[in-house]
């Protein structure tokens, strides 16, 4: 008689998610057993062992991934992790666990079975982590399926000592990503170096990059560490890799196959320990194609690759963001504290920002000294809320002035336009770099009457009584 196939175990306080995960596996022919919290598994496994085991990160008592240690302590694995948290340090802390992979839900059916399928097929080659220490809050925020993937890349590739090339447009946060990777580590406790290479002029890249002796070349009159010394043990981040000059390119090689730099003038050989992290908003196979990058370097810095979402491509995340920064810049200011009115973050959910999250922060930095009141409206923005024609800013207008009249406001007429006016004058000397004549030109208004209405509005709300 054979004996029964180990069962795969589902923890999830959801009793729809383990029904429908549950289905799932029985259709592609697995054995399943459900369970509510993790106490439950534990008297489970008194008796038997799984296969592998699904566990939700946060249940009743025992949360996933004290679970997870638990049976690491046991040898049980392989585990699986499922969460609707899907930020950066729970997804990295499920990985040190012991955690073979991370299902942000709500998933698809058919990647959960895969991934079970996989994650059993690869049982016997799977190694015990050791218990996660403290998880620091990072910087990256995002709740988009773009950044879910985004947190989960950063999450498994942390605690490994591979390459990583984060791609991405100028303002999606590539520095943030390779601080998350830092932090990850277990070269946290290790400096973080940051260099662009594109600010810093060719002729003196490399002894920034690998110091200098002193009497090198002109004004080199100590020994300088350069940034490869000073990263020991710990992380170098290569911001903007792509205009990196082709014979420091030559010479970046040498250190990543090698391991080993001499200082610009010197003669002792130095072994460094360095996670090299790179970053870029060019397309680095073009520029190999091209002639203006080397592809061998390409292939060693681009061993993993995350790619940063620019902001158009994640717009869910944009209040969110927007909250954040503003009450971020608020704190940092010593300002008093704003909020922003729900036309308002409607009205930036709708914007373009070419600069991407880079620009959205400075927008609300600007907006949390300069905004009149406590609550930020749309008239505030400086722009028109809404691309898609004249129908946002009016429907803004008209939520803005019911409330204003029930609030029992006087003067609105006289505020409302001098927002209007405001709002417009502003608009057009960004446009026109500040020139009166083009900007009173564009708005069809004169321009002493352009000059006359700059000293005049001021968008006023008095208090409420």
């Amino acid at each position: 008689m054979t004996e029964p196939r180990p069962e795969i175990w589902i923890a999830d306080d959801d009793r729809g998610v383990r029904f429908v995960l549950a289905e799932a596996l029985r259709d592609a022919g697995l054995p399943v057993r459900e369970f509510g919290d993790g106490e439950e598994v534990r008297a489970a496994l008194r008796e038997s062992r799984p296969a592998l085991l699904l566990t939700d990160v946060r249940m009743p008592g025992e949360g996933g991934l004290a679970l997870i240690s638990a049976l690491q302590a046991q040898g049980v694995g392989p585990v699986i992790v499922m969460s609707a948290y899907t930020d950066i340090a729970t997804t990295a802390a499920a990985y040190r666990a012991g955690a073979v992979d991370y299902l942000a839900k709500p998933f698809d059916l058919d990647q959960a079975v895969a991934a079970v399928q996989r994650a059993l097929a690869d049982a016997p080659m799977a190694a015990a982590a050791s218990a996660p220490p403290a998880a620091p809050t990072h910087a990256l925020l995002g709740e988009s399926p773009a950044m879910r993937e985004v947190f989960r890349l950063i999450g498994r590739v942390a605690a490994s000592d591979l390459n990583v090339l984060v791609t991405g447009e100028t303002g999606t946060g590539k520095e943030l990503v390779a601080r998350a990777l830092h932090e990850e580590s277990a070269r946290r406790g290790k400096p973080f170096v940051a260099l662009n290479t594109a600010a810093i002029p060719s002729e003196l890249l490399e002894s920034e990059l690998f110091g200098h002796e002193a009497g090198a070349f002109t004004g080199a009159t100590r020994r300088h560490a350069g940034r490869f010394e000073q990263a020991e043990g710990g992380t170098l981040f290569l911001d903007e890799i792509g205009d990196m000059p082709l014979a420091l390119q030559t010479r970046l090689l040498r250190v990543l196959a090698g391991g080993e730099f001499y200082r610009v003038g010197g003669r002792e050989l130095i072994r460094g320990n360095v996670r090299i992290i790179a970053a870029t908003h060019q397309d680095l196979d073009a520029r190999v194609a091209a002639g203006q990058f080397r592809a061998d370097l390409k292939h060693r810095l681009d061993v993993v690759r995350i790619e940063m979402p620019p902001l158009r491509q994640r717009r869910s995340d944009i209040p969110l963001l927007a909250q954040h920064f503003l009450a971020i810049a608020a704190q940092e200011l010593k300002l008093p504290p704003k909020r922003f009115s729900k036309a308002a973050l409607k009205a930036i959910a709708q914007r373009d920002f070419p600069g991407n999250v880079r620009e959205l922060e400075n927008l609300c930095r600007r907006l949390a000294v300069i905004a009149p009141g406590v609550e930020i409206l749309p008239t505030d923005l400086g722009t028109s809320p809404s691309s898609g024609g004249s129908g946002g800013w009016t429907e803004a207008l008209r939520e803005w002035a019911t409330q204003a009249l029930a609030d029992g406001e006087r003067d609105i007429h006289t505020r409302a336009r001098d927002a209007l006016d405001h709002t417009l004058l502003q608009v057009a000397l960004e446009a026109h770099e500040g020139h009166r004549q083009h900007a009173a030109a564009a708005l069809g208004v004169g321009r002493n009457t352009l000059t006359r209405k700059l000293g005049a509005s001021r968008p006023r709300r008095p208090s409420k009584p």
